[in-house]
């Protein structure tokens, strides 16, 4: 049976974007770099909503083998193209192979399925789609930068009380602190 985790770079006021939608602020340093094409490596499907799907589509995909470009990056990319990627909307008409699309009305029965099929990690990335699945989401992994931004969009805006247990925590030499939470 597959895992539901939702992971995202937040600021350590919880921000994943500032108060204007940037997320410059969230740029990793190479040992979160890696840490994060540890991550993929053990993806077995990476589940977007639009808006984070069409920030990583492009620059991912277009970055493999980019001439230049860090090896760690270079990476990424590699792990990135070839896992599994499945897009939730209802305004996008088309995506190119190896991404699957899927309204949003279908968004909780297509992951319940992935959730009973697949034996690996599925990574929700964006807190409105990890918002509208919370209660299919078995780990919460928190990238904290050593930032804080006083406001943006919030990690997950949940309107509710989510009890959590902390199963992990690493510190990183960029100053960057990786938390992992199970439900409590």
């Amino acid at each position: 049976m597959g895992k539901v985790i939702y992971g995202m770079h937040t600021s350590i006021d919880g921000y994943i974007e500032d108060s204007g939608g940037g997320f410059g602020f969230l740029t990793p340093a190479e040992d979160v770099h890696q840490a994060a094409n540890d991550q993929i490596r053990r993806a077995s499907a990476l589940l977007f909503g639009r808006r984070l799907y069409e920030m990583m589509e492009e620059p991912w995909t277009q970055q493999l083998g980019k001439e230049g470009a860090p090896a760690v990056e270079r990476e990424f990319a590699e792990l990135y193209k070839e896992t599994p990627r499945y897009v939730f909307s209802d305004t996008l008409q088309s995506v190119p192979e190896g991404v699957t699309l899927v309204r949003r009305e279908d968004a909780v029965p297509t992951v319940t399925r992935l959730k009973q099929e697949v034996d690996g990690n599925l990574e929700i990335g964006g807190p409105e789609l990890a918002a509208s699945m919370v209660d299919l989401i078995d780990e919460f992994w928190v990238y904290a930068f050593p930032v804080m931004i006083g406001g943006g969009k919030p990690f997950l805006p949940v309107g509710k009380e989510l009890p959590l247990r902390l199963v992990e925590h690493r510190s990183f030499a960029s100053g960057t602190m990786f938390l992992r939470y199970v439900r409590a």
